[in-house]
């Protein structure tokens, strides 16, 4: 009869796989804790599935458990938001790094939002304690209003990426913080349509798309509400519409068309300024056509 004392365990090199049940096996790899204040692991997995990008995904799309997030700096200021440039990659795959724009809203800090109540005509709160909150404009209002501007952008983003429109990659959104594409143009942030100067052909190029862009808002029934050349970037032949916090619903917004006359002026009075024949009255009455 044996004992527990001439039990001997078969000897196993921890080194090898061998003998063991290949189900039972994989691979582990140690991450070092985050020593700089400028990063922070990656939250995409910490947001709810509904926060994170519309399918198919982009290939460039890092969603790695262990990939650091790092700040990269600051890419633009305005008044109710902030734009960094943050690359988000696993230390033990770098070569699949990726840099995305980063925009953060202001919070409890900021006094006012520069976006007119006139905007959310026809919007529905989430619930009435925010919409009371927003009403008193306390310093939980205030934070009640960057979270509604955030989560407009984004819905506005992932709608209008979905449908095919020119807008950045929406990758995910975290409280009042949206990750989105980085366009570029030859590794540099893309120039505003503003900032441009485009020769003849290019430039009714330019006009084709936005009125096209245009055509497929309002057939959405939805308009940009503050299209302008400075929320547009140029990203070589192609333009991408940025800035979508403010999408206003044409028919449900009781300035829908306001709006979107404000829009058509402002588009054609800058390609007028650059030499081409358009004319808003009758871009606005093109895309009225096409909305009913």
């Amino acid at each position: 009869m044996s004992t527990q004392d001439d039990f001997t365990p078969e000897q196993h090199d921890p080194g090898t796989t061998d003998g063991l049940d290949p189900s039972f096996v994989f691979d582990f790899a140690a991450y070092d804790d985050l020593a700089d204040p400028h990063q922070r692991w990656s939250t995409w997995l910490s947001v709810e599935p509904l926060c994170r990008g519309p399918e198919p995904r982009p290939d460039w799309l890092v969603t790695s458990q262990g990939a650091v997030d790092t700040d990269l700096g600051v890419l633009k200021t305005g008044k109710e938001a902030d734009v960094y440039l943050l690359e988000r990659a696993d230390p033990h795959e770098p070569e699949h790094a990726v840099v995305m724009a980063a925009k953060r809203y202001r919070g409890e800090e900021h006094r006012s939002f520069h976006r007119s109540t006139a905007y959310t005509e026809g919007r529905r709160m989430r619930n009435t304690r925010d919409a009371r909150a927003l009403s008193r404009k306390s310093a939980f209002g205030r934070s009640v209003a960057a979270g509604q501007w955030a989560w407009a952008e984004w819905q506005a983003l992932v709608r209008l990426h979905r449908l095919g429109a020119p807008v950045p990659y929406p990758v995910q959104i975290d409280g009042t913080e949206i990750l989105m594409e980085w366009v570029t143009v030859d590794g540099e942030t893309a120039p505003r349509l503003a900032q441009t100067r485009p020769d003849p052909d290019l430039l009714a190029s330019y006009y084709d798309q936005l009125r096209d862009t245009l055509v497929l808002l309002v057939q959405q029934g939805v308009v940009h509400g503050d299209l302008s050349p400075y929320n547009v970037l140029a990203a070589g032949e192609r333009l991408v519409v940025i800035d979508l916090p403010q999408v206003v619903d044409l028919v449900a917004n009781p300035a829908g068309m306001d709006f979107l006359l404000r829009d058509c002026a402002n588009v054609c009075g800058w390609f007028r300024s650059r030499g081409l024949a358009v004319d808003e009255q009758s871009l606005f009455g093109e895309l009225i056509a096409h909305a009913f």
